[in-house]
């Protein structure tokens, strides 16, 4: 098989069909195959790799799973629109997601503040009214353009140290994965319309739609933190499930 001068290193170690993602995935990330650009045929890998059909099949099969390319049956695979890009519902940090489309995270830190818990909150953390809190307002970007508007409430008793971390190149939630264990968690779905202040903040107008997914996490005994999360319907979609 010849190899393109592009090509990234294929350890000997490592499975056929990641040694072929990982081709993939490289073209996309040099920006070598653009959004709708069709992606090289079963046929076509199984010829580079010399691998069988089937191991070409995972390799586009598990891309499509993590939202790089949009297979359809009878017109093949392209790279994926960056308004189209699916993810998978499960408590992980987003910056990890956009890495592994290989695409660049960024992150614009809004509101970084520690207050007292109004009864909703107060309510929704297990604490007391006007209790201390902390509270962090970020729009996180896929190749600089926003994708979420995260509204987050953290109990001080479950991460006392969660405002010294350096958003911008820190998630809230790697934070909270490593320093409070997450032991249960609960989300809800929506579409609805941004408030001015969001939609200004993630680059539409508050006629557009947004999905919006409230999740409260716990942590041992106690409720870790309560977020808001709003996502451009034109830009994400969810798929998946949840499971501890």
């Amino acid at each position: 098989m010849a190899k393109d001068r592009s090509d990234p290193p294929r350890p000997a170690d490592r499975p056929a069909y990641e040694q072929v993602k990982d081709w993939i995935r490289g073209h996309i990330a040099r920006g070598d195959w653009k959004p709708g650009d069709p992606v090289p045929s079963e046929a076509a890998l199984m010829a580079r790799f010399a691998v069988s059909r089937m191991t070409a099949h995972r390799a586009l099969r598990e891309l499509a799973t993590e939202g790089l390319v949009t297979r359809v049956q009878g017109s093949g695979t392209t790279v994926a629109q960056l308004h189209r890009i699916s993810s998978r519902l499960v408590i992980r940090d987003l910056h990890e997601e956009v890495a592994e489309r290989g695409h660049v995270a960024g992150t614009r830190v809004l509101t970084v503040a520690q207050e007292k818990a109004g009864a909703e909150v107060a309510a929704a953390l297990g604490l007391r009214k006007g209790a201390r809190v902390f509270h962090t307002v970020l729009v996180h970007l896929e190749n600089g353009v926003p994708i979420q508007y995260e509204d987050r409430y953290v109990n001080p008793l479950a991460a006392p140290d969660y405002l010294a971390t350096d958003f911008a190149t820190t998630s809230p939630t790697s934070h909270l994965l490593r320093c409070a264990p997450l032991t249960e968690a609960s989300y809800s779905i929506e579409a609805c319309l941004p408030r001015a202040a969001e939609a200004r903040a993630l680059a539409m107008t508050t006629a557009e739609p947004c999905l919006v997914m409230v999740r409260r996490t716990v942590s041992g005994a106690h409720v870790a933190s309560i977020a808001r999360q709003l996502y451009p319907a034109s830009r994400y979609s969810f798929t998946g499930a949840f499971q501890a």
